[in-house]
């Protein structure tokens, strides 16, 4: 046996052995609340995850971590912490995702069932016909798909799945375009939820939505994700561990390590259209977005903006997909396409389909809950508070700061809910600084939430492109890094330069530039 295998049973049993020492001893120990240890447990699951190439043990000895610091190594505290304040909460906290996750599920297999799908796919290989063409229309699908990230990674992965196998791009960068375009193009709208969540962090008498919109100029994470994405797809090359799984996908294997997550259900008819297709989406949509400001209380009188800023996306998506799950059962019957039980029988199949998912968004979840409870907020002010000397480079900070928090807790909206009170009380709301370093903030929080493999929209993406998890963020990390370099870069010219129209162009410029030598290296090393 190779010691590449031997390694993850050791580090397992090696936990298993410490920790069953610590439930004997039932030590009491000072809870490590509001220090650096406070990310340790993050730390452990996502080091163990790119060490060993499997989530959902990563993830649960990350999770025992965070139970046996925050309950002081005490035995029995330990397991009533996980249980309680990490499972439970994690299950009763996302139950809303999950259901909206099952029903994304069972559209699919309804999609699928009916030969929508294989329909959409023979029209779409008479009109894209190049990986270049597959790639660039994946990623303006997912632009115009920017009210939430959970319904962008899960509805772009659906419809674009058969376009990108047809055109032998492989599921890793399937997720990677899914990924970089569904947080990323959230943050720079307007009208979605992210943009109602940063609304509801800004300081009370102060504009969210006008916050949030002088800071899109500046967020160069979630814009410069853009020009890399179309500037890698028109240079056709790869690089990192990605550019094996592409050249691969060209020899007919589309996801080099383990097999897609979820099977596709055999249509049950030929009689399938592209319009079977497109219209449940639409559908689907439509009702999601009058379900989010439905929630928002826009019958109650509220703006269309305001009742953003008030939905809940865990209440309104799942309110949506019901409806439009049951709409489309109706189509599909009306149509003839399926039978009665045929559309029963994608229910189970809907939910198999997402059961990995749901397990590591579970596992995900608990391991944030426990970060919460040793307050790594706490560790994060005072850090910013000893970094006050450096104001003139404060942006460049807090967008390594927000890269790091978020990469180790998972969370793009845990992160700016700590530090956007941080940045408005730092600096004057209004002030030009003020506006950079809250999009510092912003696109900090995105790009580590962009790479963090316990991030729930990493996790959705793998989903959505029926990719092995660990896949995705293996392939995708070296791409997220050299846009995060190239932010910092541009986040350290704006303390000499404060004006976007001219940062920006710059931060273009060089990330077509760093493309353009990579590509020249990697021939060379061919």
């Amino acid at each position: 046996m190779s010691s590449k295998k031997i390694l993850p049973k050791i580090l397992i049993a090696a936990f298993v052995v410490a920790f069953a020492i610590v439930c004997f001893l039932n030590g009491s120990i000072t809870t490590p609340v509001g220090t650096l240890w406070s990310l340790f447990p993050p730390v452990v699951a996502i080091g163990l995850a790119l060490i060993t190439k499997e989530a959902y043990s990563s993830l649960f000895i990350g999770v025992v971590v965070g139970g046996l610091l925050s309950a002081g190594f005490k035995g029995l505290g330990t397991v009533d912490t996980i249980i309680n304040d990490g499972f439970i909460s994690a299950v009763s906290g996302q139950a809303g995702i999950f259901t909206f996750l099952v029903i994304l599920g069972i559209m699919v297999a309804l999609i699928n069932k009916t030969g929508a799908s294989a329909a959409f796919g023979s029209w779409a290989s008479k009109h894209v016909k190049t990986k270049v063409g597959a790639a660039l229309a994946t990623f303006a699908f997912g632009v115009l798909i920017f009210i939430d990230d959970y319904f962008n990674c899960l509805t772009v992965g659906a419809v674009m799945r058969p376009v990108t196998d047809k055109n032998k791009i492989s599921r890793a960068k399937l997720a990677y375009l899914i990924d970089a375009t569904a947080a990323p193009v959230c943050m720079i709208a307007p009208i979605s939820s992210w943009a109602a969540a940063v609304s509801g962090y800004a300081p009370e008498g102060t504009s969210g939505i006008k916050l949030f919109i002088e800071a899109i100029p500046y967020n160069f994470y979630s814009l410069l994700t853009f020009v890399f994405i179309i500037a890698l797809t028109l240079l056709k090359f790869d690089y990192g561990p990605m550019k094996l799984h592409e050249e691969n996908a060209l020899k007919g294997d589309l996801f080099t390590f383990g097999t897609k997550q979820g099977d596709d259900e055999a249509p049950s008819t030929s009689k399938g259209k592209v319009i079977d297709l497109i219209a449940p989406i639409v559908v689907l949509i439509a009702i999601c977005i009058f379900a989010l400001v439905y929630n928002g209380g826009i019958l109650s009188g509220e703006t269309f903006i305001n009742a953003f800023s008030n939905t809940d996306a865990t209440v309104g998506l799942p309110w949506g997909g019901m409806i439009a799950l049951v709409i489309a059962i109706v189509y599909f019957l009306a149509r003839k396409l399926l039978t009665a039980r045929e559309a029963m029988e994608c229910i189970p199949q809907g939910f198999m389909a997402m059961v990995p998912a749901i397990l590591i968004l579970t596992m995900a979840t608990s391991l944030k809950n426990m970060t919460g409870l040793l307050d790594s907020s706490t560790f994060v002010k005072t850090a910013l508070a000893n970094a006050s000397g450096l104001d003139r480079f404060l942006p460049a900070i807090i967008f390594l700061v927000a890269c790091a928090i978020s990469f180790a807790t998972g969370t793009s909206w845990g992160t700016f809910g700590i530090l956007i009170p941080i940045v408005t009380n730092i600096f004057p709301v209004g002030s030009i600084t003020g506006v950079i370093a809250m999009s510092a903030c912003l696109a900090g929080s995105v790009c580590g939430d962009h790479c963090s493999p316990i991030s729930d929209t990493t996790i959705m993406s793998s989903a959505g492109a029926q990719c092995q998890h660990i896949n995705h963020v293996s392939t995708q990390l070296p791409y997220s890094l050299t846009v995060a370099a190239i932010s910092f870069a541009v986040y350290i010219l704006t303390a000499f330069v404060t004006e976007a129209f001219i940062v920006l162009p710059i931060g273009i410029a060089l990330t077509v530039g760093t493309l353009i030598v990579l590509k020249q290296v990697t021939k060379k090393n061919i």
